[in-house]
């Protein structure tokens, strides 16, 4: 796997991986907000074909906007991250698909769950994201386009777009041709 983005602190052990996110890093184009960060961490390897990539996140989420989670990327232009973030003070399942632009949708998790667990299953063109609060009953999200490509990088997400740092640990990380 190679970063892009790597974060200053950061440590793997057997399955779990712990990221300590930059500050003032993120991911966005311009919808909204009218500006572009390409600065948050990913974590990630080359993958090609249909497959599906899970993970269970957990976070010491306390600014606006700490986010952990998954990300599919072919370029600067053409990605897509699904995350448990911070927002209005609750966690919430949040996926941004960006083809040019950065689009977002929220879910709240008003229990705050101490873990999530997220899955993302890529066919063709076609993203799914499901997510689970128990590791074994998944709902899904969304469908999202993503551009077909040969191979895309796929992986771990982390950013702290307005706090000092933000600690995320990822459990379980793994990747299987569907």
């Amino acid at each position: 796997m190679h970063w892009l983005n790597e974060p200053a602190h950061w440590q793997a052990h057997y399955d779990e991986i712990l990221v300590t996110a930059d500050p003032h890093t993120d991911f966005w184009r311009t919808t909204h907000y009218g500006f572009i960060r390409d600065s948050g961490h990913f974590y990630h390897q080359a993958t090609t074909g249909d497959f599906q990539l899970d993970v269970e996140v957990r976070g010491r989420y306390a600014a606006p906007r700490d986010q952990a989670g998954l990300m599919l990327r072919i370029d600067e232009r053409n990605w897509l991250k699904f995350s448990v973030e911070f927002v209005r003070g609750m966690l919430q399942v949040s996926a941004v698909a960006t083809r040019e632009v950065s689009d977002e949708s929220l879910l709240p998790l008003p229990n705050s769950p101490p873990a999530v667990w997220l899955r993302l299953l890529r066919r063709n063109e076609g993203v799914e994201l499901f997510f689970s609060q128990d590791g074994r009953a998944y709902s899904r999200v969304r469908i999202a386009y993503f551009p077909p490509a040969a191979t895309v990088q796929a992986g771990l997400m982390a950013a702290a777009p307005e706090g000092a740092d933000f600690q995320a640990r990822f459990t379980g990380w793994r990747v299987r041709a569907v």
